[in-house]
């Protein structure tokens, strides 16, 4: 089983990370042509193409400057272990184990505007490249037009090897939108995970993000390898929704008095 996720905009480079372990991404020539664009764009331009302030603006000139490669030594971080947010906060692989971030190398990924498709302990530099950018390049006029087919065929690669034969979308649509389920191999199941709010169940995107981090964690640290068993998953108040889900959308439910500290 494979578990999709999407990256963070929030990102800690000064935390030391808790491993020395990493790997690098498999398609940095590709990170590197995304940069050449970026690196065109001025600080206002940037600004007005992903609606940031003058500040995040300059910083993230300044990071398309300084972005090559090799990586400098001290400069990149792990992928699971930079990203902040939500999702990550759910994940906590700050505090997982050795063989769970091993476990999580081969069972996880990270889909990525400007990285393509990340391993846990890939390295990263500092980047903001939301993959709803629609930054013109050569290959057309936004990243999905970028990204193409390749990160749906590495994901039809992953899948072919043994015991990987379900890939579970955790993953925002945002991010999601750069994979072609139509071309997968796999079978694809999607959770959705709704709170209760004045008697009614709705997606609430604060607790969502968190769970889908929530059950990334689940499925590392248990080590699930068949889908079936994540309808087991009830961490943090969450039950599974037989009555409410479909063969490819699982829906997971919490009471509004089950949330914690509530």
């Amino acid at each position: 089983m494979l578990t999709l996720l999407s990256p963070a905009k929030t990102l800690d480079f000064e935390t030391p990370p808790v491993t020395d372990q990493h790997s690098l991404p498999d398609y940095l020539d590709d990170s590197a042509e995304l940069i050449d664009v970026l690196r065109k764009y001025s600080p206002d331009e940037i600004g007005a193409l992903m609606k940031l302030s003058p500040k995040l603006s300059e910083l993230n000139v300044q990071r398309y400057s300084d972005w090559k490669i090799p990586f400098p030594e001290g400069e990149s971080k792990a992928a699971v272990l930079a990203f902040k947010g939500d999702v990550y906060t759910g994940l906590d692989a700050d505090n997982m184990s050795k063989a769970d971030l091993d476990y999580a190398q081969g069972h996880l990924r990270i889909l990525s505007g400007l990285y393509g498709l990340l391993r846990p302990l890939d390295l990263i530099l500092p980047y903001r490249l939301e993959m709803g950018t629609k930054l013109g390049n050569d290959r057309g006029k936004d990243l999905y037009a970028f990204w193409g087919d390749k990160i749906t065929d590495a994901l039809n690669e992953l899948t072919e090897q043994p015991g990987i034969n379900t890939i579970v979308n955790l993953a925002s649509n945002e991010y999601f939108k750069s994979v072609k389920p139509k071309a997968l191999k796999a079978e694809l199941i999607t959770p959705v995970f709704r709170d209760e709010k004045n008697g009614k169940y709705k997606i609430i995107s604060f607790y969502a993000k968190k769970a889908r981090g929530l059950m990334a964690a689940y499925q590392i640290t248990q080590r699930i390898e068949n889908a079936e068993d994540l309808k087991k998953f009830d961490v943090a108040g969450y039950r599974f929704s037989e009555e409410e889900s479909t063969a490819t959308e699982w829906v997971f439910k919490r009471a509004e008095k089950d949330v914690p500290n509530a």
